[in-house]
């Protein structure tokens, strides 16, 4: 059996959808599938494991807006027909991107089971403009796509709410994405003491506060600049890469570590205080699963706390509104100095996050309905 995977990037850009795309793109390879994977050629492909099918596009709308859109050429788009037709199913990471829209069409003239992960919703941008436009766009595309697949999957019970309501208009499943275990999980003994970033002097009595993500504005980088100016009792690690620059924030108690390795942000995990993630428009994020599975407090925006109704009691959400950002960093604050989960809260914590969230048992219920078609509610 072969698999086509569609997402907008690969793992190399940094985004959370293109490596839960990346996860289930190596279990399908090691459950004996042939796993291939289209995506913008922006970014390295895989080499190994998966047949990677990089497709030639553009992205302007991303460096002029922050929101990744690529858009395929005549070359790439006759490459992506040549895929599904080879395919006996196509597995599509969100629906609001050309190559997703494409592939569903495709898909649909070729009769080729589609399986449609949805990741997000709606995107309250702090632009007007924007917010009407992804609004706009959620109504005329992605609902019609929602009903147009032969099987949906939501990776977020809020997202599924949003977009399907409740009860839902639409069969649908709930797949929560997965966690490396080998990598993710609780220190073994005392909890390790992290070292300072290179050439930054911290005290050893801050707090230090973890991000992990893209560097753009729905990822709330507003709000922690906005809060990072205003407590300089804390220290902020963060990790990732994008248009938006915190090392240009004359900040000095911002350290950008840029992109780094799943062992690197492991150790992070385990070293400081908590994460923090003031994002808006999420489903889900793996980052989130992975710190609770390293016992790592965890403070989000709303809701992604809601996302998975069984770990609601372990993650602080905040309503985050990014034309307010010192109001929305206010609120950020009260969150962490309220803050104080004892190590047996942390154990449980992440017991949950290494029995609940599982690569495997994730590609295996995506196969099941590659082969099923539509499931039942």
């Amino acid at each position: 059996m072969r698999i086509l995977t569609v997402s907008h990037f690969y793992e190399d850009h940094g985004g959370g959808i293109e490596r839960v795309a990346g996860h289930l793109c190596r279990q399908f390879t090691e459950l004996g599938i042939q796993a291939a994977w289209a995506a913008s050629d922006a970014d390295q492909p895989p080499v190994a494991e998966v047949e990677a099918v990089p497709l030639a596009c553009v992205n302007p709308i991303e460096k002029i807006v922050g929101l990744p859109m690529p858009m395929p050429g005549a070359r790439a788009i006759r490459a992506l027909a040549r895929e599904v037709r080879r395919s006996d199913a196509v597995v599509v990471h969100d629906a609001l991107y050309v190559t997703s829209i494409l592939a569903l069409l495709m898909a649909k003239a070729y009769r080729k089971r589609v399986v449609l992960i949805q990741h997000i919703a709606g995107i309250p941008f702090s632009s007007r403009m924007l917010r009407s436009l992804m609004a706009l766009a959620n109504i005329v595309i992605t609902r019609p796509m929602l009903g147009a697949v032969d099987a949906l999957v939501f990776i977020s019970d809020t997202v599924r709410h949003d977009l399907v309501g409740t009860p839902a208009r639409v069969p649908y499943r709930l797949l929560f994405n997965g966690v490396d275990s080998a990598i993710f999980h609780p220190a073994e003994g005392p909890a390790p003491i992290l070292e300072a970033p290179m050439d930054t002097a911290v005290s050893s009595g801050m707090r230090r506060v973890l991000f992990v993500g893209r560097y753009v504005e729905k990822k709330g980088l507003a709000v922690l600049r906005a809060l990072a100016a205003s407590r300089q009792d804390l220290t902020f690690l963060m990790v990732g890469s994008g248009p938006i620059r915190p090392s240009q924030w004359g900040l000095a108690n911002v350290h950008d570590l840029g992109a780094q390795s799943p062992q690197a942000l492991a150790d992070l995990y385990r070293g400081v205080d908590l994460l923090l993630l003031p994002s808006v428009g999420e489903g889900f994020p793996l980052v989130i699963q992975e710190a609770m599975a390293c016992g790592l407090p965890v403070v989000c925006g709303e809701p992604s706390n809601r996302a998975d109704p069984g770990a609601a009691e372990w993650l602080r959400g905040v309503a985050i509104d990014l034309t307010d950002p010192e109001g929305s960093a206010r609120r950020c604050a009260d969150a962490i100095d309220s803050l104080a989960f004892a190590s047996v809260e942390r154990a449980a914590m992440a017991r949950y996050a290494l029995a609940r969230y599982d690569w495997r048992a994730m590609a295996r219920g995506v196969l099941t309905l590659t082969r099923e078609g539509r499931t039942e509610l």
